[in-house]
C-alpha cells in the first residue's frame, strides 16, 4: 500500500491556497498550508512534507529565503520544492533554480497544469534508482542523498546531488546538455544552459576535487 504524499503550500493569498489545496487534495495528496515564510518554515519542520510549493513574494521571509534555509539542512535534501511566482523574467527563474528549487511556475497558473507538474515530479522521483555508486574514493548513496569522498561527507542540494549521481553513474561518458536537462529537470521544466553551468560550478566548489570535466560545446563527464 502506497504512502500518501504530503504537500505544503505557502502563499499569502487565501484564494490561491484554497484552490490549490482543493485540486491537490482531489488528486489524493495530504495538504498543509502556510500564509507566510516564517509559518512555512515552522510547518515544514513540523510535518516534513514530500513537496513544498512556495510563493516567492511572501510576508516575513520570502520564498527564496525559505528555500535557502531549507536547502541548508540535509534533512530537507529529499524534499521537492516548487516556486510559484508572478515574476516571469529569466533572471528570477535562474535565481530560483539556483537556490535549489525543482521547478519554477509563474502566475497565473491553471490548477490542472500545476497538478500535472506535481504528479510528474513525483513520478520522476519514484523512477530514480536507489543504488550506491562508487567511483574512486567517491561513494554516492542515492537512497540517503549523501555524497562521501573518503571519510568526508559532502552536503549537496537536491539538484546538485542528482547531477553528480547522473554523471557518476557512467564515469567517462559525456552527457550532452540536452540529456542533462531532460534527465535532471525533466521535459516539463524550461531551463537554459546557464542553469547547468551554475550547478556544475557549485558542485565543483563543494566537492573540492577535480572530477567533472567540461567538453566544450557538448556537455560534461565525470572522471577521476
Amino acid at each position: 500500500m502506497s504512502t500518501v504524499k504530503k504537500i505544503l503550500i505557502a502563499d499569502d493569498e487565501p484564494d490561491i491556497l484554497e484552490i490549490l489545496s482543493f485540486n491537490l487534495e482531489a488528486e489524493g495528496y495530504e495538504i498543509v498550508t502556510a500564509k507566510n515564510g516564517n509559518e512555512a518554515l515552522e510547518k515544514a519542520k513540523q510535518h516534513m512534507p514530500d513537496l513544498i510549493i512556495l510563493d516567492v513574494m511572501m510576508p516575513g521571509k520570502n520564498g527564496i529565503e525559505v528555500c535557502n534555509i531549507l536547502r541548508s539542512q540535509p534533512i530537507f535534501n529529499p524534499t521537492l520544492i516548487i516556486f510559484l511566482t508572478a515574476m516571469a523574467d529569466e533572471n528570477s527563474e535562474i535565481k530560483g533554480l539556483e537556490t535549489g528549487a525543482d521547478d519554477y511556475i509563474t502566475k497565473p497558473v491553471s490548477p490542472k497544469i500545476l497538478t500535472s507538474k506535481v504528479n510528474a515530479l513525483f513520478r520522476r522521483i519514484a523512477n530514480e534508482g536507489t543504488s550506491t555508486i562508487r567511483v574512486g574514493n567517491f561513494v554516492i548513496d542515492r537512497e540517503k542523498y549523501l555524497v562521501s569522498f573518503g571519510e568526508t561527507e559532502i552536503v549537496l542540494a537536491r539538484k546538485e546531488f542528482e547531477l553528480v549521481a547522473l554523471l557518476a553513474s557512467k564515469p567517462g561518458k559525456v552527457f550532452l546538455r540536452n540529456e542533462i536537462l531532460n534527465r535532471i529537470w525533466g521535459t516539463d521544466v524550461i531551463v537554459g544552459d546557464r542553469t547547468i553551468d551554475v550547478h556544475i560550478r557549485k558542485i565543483r566548489q563543494k566537492l573540492g576535487v577535480d572530477c567533472i570535466s567540461t567538453v566544450k560545446g557538448v556537455g560534461y563527464k565525470f572522471e577521476i
